[in-house]
């Protein structure tokens, strides 16, 4: 008899609640800062509370302590069940668990101290960026060693992808935080001028491309073919889909450097690289929206699986943007304005939010024992309040930005600007406004998700699910 006779839930539940508790933190975080930006007196005179200090925490808690939670619960519980085998250590995925939680935390105290290496995504200075190394790779030893004891031949897609952003995000991560320290929380990048900057935004884009794409479409072609009760349209297109995303993805980084000390050549290569990627990232969108090819009246009645198909929805969309503002003359434009804050958000809300809160509303019920949600209305009401601050926040910042980009360029008759930079940012604040509700409306929803999780959640006892005995 094997030893390990259940899967591990446990690790999955904690990464699961937590994912809720870091949403809505790092979520807060963004509509505070939000309403900074509308009403600047609201940056109050403690430092650690301006929009410089709290930017940085805002998108480390969405990305890395919610979508990264997210991450961790979904594939702990989809390689187990993929594999028919329990996770390889126990301890490991414990030791995981608690190293995340307390580098969130350590990044919650050092960034508002100001302590940061100053890079995009990557601001955590070395001793926590050793942190995280150190977790990833006990990350790495209990996904692959859990495949490697499966118990089935095949190797589930799902298991590709997040194969494919484990290993990649060691790789980027550690390359980019190769640093020099000088005291305990200051360091210096080892590379110089241009190419920290080449370096950064391949690690920038390709945490972007693997942290938020790759890793997330490992949770769709679990959780959408299991909602809809159908399998995957086409598993030769998923197969396809991810070998073309990973090849092509690891060089669009240089198309967030146009018109800078890059050379020419690496940033015409980034921009040919992003606009090849259209084709296997809508690929996938259409992969996972045609599973429900025979069963769309499932839309109406089921809201897990609204979550899911509309997330997929702003994935196509997210993915169509991006290469078209990686091009050379629309990026003349683009750059440097609100309308790249409204390309990430659609990527951030519509497509990564939106996902992992469907795989969750289909987990948690799962985890716990229960039929399902303790409220099914609620959800619909989740629904529509993430949609509709996605759409407000998204179609603000398009507005938003793409006047920035013309008032900015625009010139007189005799070559001077015809706008000073003050005088952009006084027609900016409609739009701000409107994303500030936009976001209110996404923290809304994921307040009722707490409630709802809460109260399904209460008296339960943990599910415990015996793994297949019959060796394949």
């Amino acid at each position: 008899m094997e030893q390990a006779q259940t899967y591990n839930y446990k690790v999955v539940r904690q990464f699961a609640i937590m994912t809720i508790v870091w949403g809505i933190v790092g979520m807060a975080v963004g509509v505070w800062i939000a309403a900074q930006l509308v009403w600047p007196q609201l940056n109050l005179e403690i430092e650690y509370l301006t929009f410089g200090r709290l930017r940085p925490l805002h998108t480390n808690a969405v990305i890395f302590a919610f979508g990264g939670s997210a991450l961790f619960a979904t594939s702990y519980y989809i390689v187990q069940r993929t594999c028919q085998t329990r996770l390889f250590s126990d301890g490991l995925a414990a030791f995981t668990f608690w190293g995340w939680q307390a580098i969130i935390v350590l990044a919650a105290i050092t960034l508002p101290l100001g302590k940061t290496m100053g890079k995009e995504y990557a601001e955590l200075e070395w001793p926590i960026a050793i942190l995280v190394a150190v977790v990833w790779v006990a990350y790495a030893i209990v996904f692959f060693g859990t495949i490697m004891k499966r118990r089935v031949q095949h190797i589930y897609v799902a298991n590709w992808f997040f194969g494919a952003y484990i290993l990649t995000i060691a790789v980027l991560h550690i390359v980019n935080n190769m640093s020099m320290p000088v005291t305990m929380f200051k360091s210096y990048s080892m590379y110089p001028g241009a190419m920290d900057a080449m370096v950064q935004w391949w690690y920038g884009h390709n945490a972007v491309g693997f942290f938020l794409t790759a890793a997330f479409l490992g949770m769709m072609y679990y959780f959408v073919p299991k909602q809809a009760g159908r399998p995957i349209y086409s598993y030769r297109l998923s197969v396809v889909h991810f070998w073309a995303l990973i090849s092509l993805y690891m060089w669009a980084g240089p198309h967030h450097l146009h018109y800078t000390a890059l050379p020419d050549w690496v940033q015409s290569l980034g921009m040919v690289f992003s606009l090849m990627l259209l084709a296997p990232s809508w690929g996938g969108m259409i992969n996972g929206i045609m599973t429900l090819s025979g069963a769309w009246h499932k839309l109406r009645t089921d809201p897990i699986l609204r979550f899911l198909i509309v997330s997929l929805s702003f994935y196509g969309m997210s993915t169509f943007e991006g290469p078209m503002m990686s091009i050379k003359t629309v990026n003349a434009l683009s750059h440097y304005t609100d309308w790249t804050i409204g390309h990430v958000h659609g990527g951030a809300l519509g497509w990564v939010a939106m996902i992992s809160i469907g795989a969750l509303y289909a987990l948690i019920p799962v985890l716990f024992g229960r039929e399902r949600m303790y409220s099914v209305k609620l959800i619909e009401w989740h629904f529509w309040l993430s949609t509709i601050g996605v759409v407000l926040y998204i179609v603000s910042m398009w507005i938003a930005g793409v006047m920035q980009g013309l008032m900015w360029r625009a010139v007189n008759d005799d070559g001077t600007l015809t706008y000073s930079f003050v005088e952009t940012l006084v027609p900016m604040y409609p739009y701000y406004t409107v994303r500030f509700l936009g976001g209110l409306l996404f923290l809304l929803g994921m307040f009722i998700m707490a409630w709802n999780v809460w109260k399904t959640v209460a008296g339960a006892k943990p599910a415990v699910h015996a793994v297949p005995q019959a060796a394949h």
